[in-house]
């Protein structure tokens, strides 16, 4: 009986996973670029002398949906939506390099361009930097163009190219803090074929409608399972009883 029991609270503790899964997706249906996350669950049979019969349910988040989100224009120059399956090079916390689809940027107080997350552009040569008073605008190509606002009759200059890159043919891993990496290290090379639209965002690709429904198949699994548990004790209490009985 007990392993019907095992098997029983490894699932909710998978249910409690995929709940956990889904309300970090409808959390963010308003984030921009956010990419819906996928739960993965695989059986787990314990092997040993006296555990064979007994399974777990693993849960564990390793990719994400990767499907484009709707494209809104903001007006705004620093606004970018990239394009196809194109991932934009920032700076991690720990300083590696990583990948995202946000793209509402901003210049911080020391000239660095970040995204919405606060994370670090990089460019050609690590993070871009870019003068505080210069008006900046970026090209299709994600050519980084300062013009001089006291020179207005000469052309922008380009400054620093975002490193634009390609995730096919790699294998990436989304991160607790929302960025993708490289699975076993390493970085992406640039696409030098990627392209963004300027002025416009992509929102986030949860539908929430869709989330909402997968949040309530959820609980009731998760109530599912528990009455599983109530079931089996009385199942034992009942074999107990039986057991009394013809002892007696």
């Amino acid at each position: 009986m007990d392993r019907l029991i095992y098997t029983a609270v490894s699932g909710m503790s998978d249910s409690m996973v995929r709940e956990r899964v889904i309300a970090s997706n409808m959390a963010n249906t308003s984030t921009i670029g956010f990419k819906a996350e996928k739960l993965y669950t695989t059986p787990i049979t314990l092997k040993g002398p006296a555990l064979e019969a007994r399974a777990m349910a693993d849960g564990q988040v390793k990719s994400a949906d990767m499907s484009a989100g709707n494209i809104t224009q903001t007006g705004r120059k620093l606004d970018i939506a990239l394009l196809g399956d194109a991932m934009m090079a920032v700076q991690s916390a720990d300083g590696t390099e990583s990948y995202t689809r946000r793209g509402d940027l901003t210049v911080s107080p020391t000239g660095v361009l970040e995204n919405g997350d606060g994370r670090p552009v990089v460019g050609n040569g690590g993070p871009i930097t870019v003068p505080l008073d210069a008006q900046i605008t970026i090209g299709p190509d994600g050519m980084v163009l300062v013009a001089n606002p006291e020179t207005p009759n000469l052309p922008p200059q380009p400054t620093d190219r975002i490193k634009l890159a390609s995730p096919s043919g790699t294998t990436t891993a989304k991160g607790l803090d929302g960025l993708f990496r490289v699975v076993g290290g390493g970085v992406l090379p640039a696409d030098e074929n990627a392209r963004v639209i300027a002025g416009s965002l992509e929102q986030s690709n949860v539908n929430p409608s869709e989330v909402l429904t997968q949040m309530i198949q959820a609980q009731r699994l998760y109530d599912i399972r528990t009455k599983l548990i109530a079931t089996a004790k009385e199942v034992d209490q009942s074999g107990t009883s039986l057991l009394r009985i013809s002892g007696s």
